[in-house]
């Protein structure tokens, strides 16, 4: 099985390479992917509300940590919807499962945002 030619790099060179490609990665998700855009929107707001709020750095950091949380789970789900359509865009009820199976994980990430921030705000 042949490996990627990038696994060989170590150092300073691999780290410099992972967030390189890691910048792309982000870009490529605001670039196509509307709910990716969205939620970054939302975090443009609630993150700096978050510093705005009376509430101890525990209750920020937690919110805060909610809201990137959402964008990582969302990354993930559209990598997770890139690959399978690049597998293959027929319908087929696994497809459809892991699709659905990210959005359920964005949809709890969604929640868990909620019920942190009203927590948090009615504390």
């Amino acid at each position: 099985m042949m490996e990627s030619p990038y696994k060989g790099k170590t150092g300073v060179k691999r780290l410099l390479n992972a967030f390189t490609y890691s910048c792309a990665g982000l870009q490529e998700a605001y670039r196509n992917e509307d709910a990716f855009r969205q939620e970054m929107l939302l975090a443009i707001v609630l993150i700096p509300l978050a510093f705005f709020l009376e509430h101890d750095m525990f209750g920020r950091a937690l919110m805060i940590a909610c809201v990137l949380l959402l964008l990582i789970v969302e990354l993930i789900n559209s990598a997770i919807e890139a690959t399978v359509d690049r597998i293959s865009l027929d319908d087929h009820r696994l497809a459809k499962r892991a699709k659905d199976i990210g959005s359920a994980a964005v949809l709890i990430s969604l929640l868990n945002l909620f019920i942190v921030w009203m927590l948090v705000l009615l504390d």
